[in-house]
C-alpha cells in the first residue's frame, strides 16, 4: 500500500510533518518574527533565537513549533505545510478597502502623531497652526491604490513618512512656506499604493522622507550579523581553529552592532531636534514680525514720520 500524498486543500498543520520547507516557507515565519518583535510580543533575545531556529529548520514540523504562541500563527500568517504559489506581491495584503482608521489630524501649538498599524482612508486631512504633525505611513494599510493626503499648515509643519516603494505625488502650494519634492519622480513597485500630498502651506512647510519600516531595518539587521558569523567561521577555518570561539571577534562585533544602533538612534533625536528647532525658529520670526508691525502701527498712530 503506497503512502498517501497530501491534498492541496489539506489545512495547514493537518499535512505531513516531515515534508521538507523550503526557503520561501523560512521566510514567511521570519516576517512573522519580525512583525512580533517590532509589536514588542518578542524581546531581541528571544526574536534571534527563535530566527535561528528558523533559518536552520529543514521541515514544516521544525517551522510549526516557531510561531505557535503568537496571535494570528494560524488564521492570518499560517506555515504553509504544502507547497503554495509565491504571491505576486507584498502590497496585495495592505490594500484593505474601507473607510480608514483615521481621517484626520490637528495640532494647534501641539503635535499630533498618526504611525504605526492603522488604515489610511482615501483622503486624510491635517491641520496644524503654530504645532506640527506626523503621518507615518511606513506600517500602515491603506483604503485605496491611490490616497490623498491634504496638509494645511499655518505657521507650522507636518511631516509624511513613506516607506520605499511607494509612489509619491506632491501638488501643494507654499506662501513663505514649502513642500518638499525631493521624493518625486520615482516609480513605485508593482501593487504599490500611490500617495499624493496636497495642501497649503503659509509661513509652514511640508516634508516627506522615506524610511524602511521597523521591522525591514531589523531584517537587515539580521542579514548583516549572519554575514558578519559567516565571514567570522570562513576566517576560522582558514586559521584552523573553526572549533574555537574568538572572543575578541564576538567582543568586537557586539560593540560594533552597539554603535550602530547608537548611531541610528543620535540620528532619529537630531532629526526631531532639528524639526523641533525650525518650529520654535519659525514661531519666533513670527513674534519678531507682528511685534515690528505693531511698532509700525504705533508709529503711524503718533503721526511720526522718518524725519523726527
Amino acid at each position: 500500500m503506497t503512502d498517501a500524498v497530501p491534498s492541496p486543500e489539506t489545512p495547514p498543520g493537518h499535512s505531513t510533518p516531515e515534508l521538507r520547507a523550503s526557503d520561501a516557507d523560512r521566510e514567511r515565519v521570519a516576517e512573522q518574527l519580525r512583525d512580533a518583535v517590532a509589536e514588542g510580543r518578542l524581546d531581541m533575545e528571544e526574536f534571534e533565537e527563535r530566527l535561528e531556529a528558523t533559518y536552520k529548520a529543514r521541515t514544516y514540523g521544525e517551522l510549526a513549533p516557531i510561531t505557535r504562541d503568537l496571535p494570528g500563527a494560524v488564521a492570518v500568517t499560517p506555515v504553509s505545510m504544502v507547497k503554495q504559489p509565491a504571491q505576486s506581491g507584498s502590497w496585495a495584503g495592505r490594500i484593505v478597502g474601507g473607510e480608514g482608521s483615521s481621517s484626520w489630524g490637528v495640532a494647534i501649538m501641539g503635535g499630533f502623531q498618526r504611525k504605526g498599524q492603522w488604515t489610511v482612508p482615501k483622503r486624510f486631512t491635517s491641520f496644524t497652526f503654530w504645532g506640527g504633525g506626523e503621518i507615518d505611513l511606513r506600517d500602515a494599510n491603506f483604503a485605496d491604490r491611490e490616497v490623498v493626503i491634504n496638509c494645511v499648515a499655518i505657521m507650522g509643519g507636518a511631516n509624511v513618512i513613506v516607506p520605499p516603494g511607494v509612489e509619491v505625488v506632491v501638488r501643494g502650494l507654499g506662501i513663505m512656506g514649502g513642500f518638499d519634492h525631493r521624493q518625486e519622480g520615482r516609480l513605485g513597485d508593482p501593487g504599490a499604493p500611490r500617495v499624493i500630498i496636497t495642501g497649503f502651506a503659509f509661513w509652514g512647510g511640508v516634508g516627506v522622507e522615506r524610511k524602511l519600516p521597523r521591522a525591514e531595518r531589523l531584517r537587515l539587521k539580521e542579514e548583516r550579523r549572519q554575514e558578519k558569523l559567516e565571514r567570522r567561521e570562513s576566517r576560522r577555518e582558514l586559521e584552523g581553529r573553526s572549533d574555537q570561539p574568538d572572543v575578541l571577534d564576538d567582543l568586537y562585533d557586539t560593540a560594533r552592532e552597539a554603535l550602530e544602533e547608537h548611531r541610528e538612534l543620535i540620528r532619529e533625536r537630531h532629526d526631531e531636534r532639528r524639526q523641533r528647532h525650525e518650529e520654535r525658529r519659525e514661531r519666533h520670526e513670527d513674534r519678531r514680525e507682528r511685534h515690528r508691525e505693531r511698532h509700525e502701527d504705533r508709529r503711524r498712530d503718533r503721526g511720526w514720520d522718518g524725519d523726527h
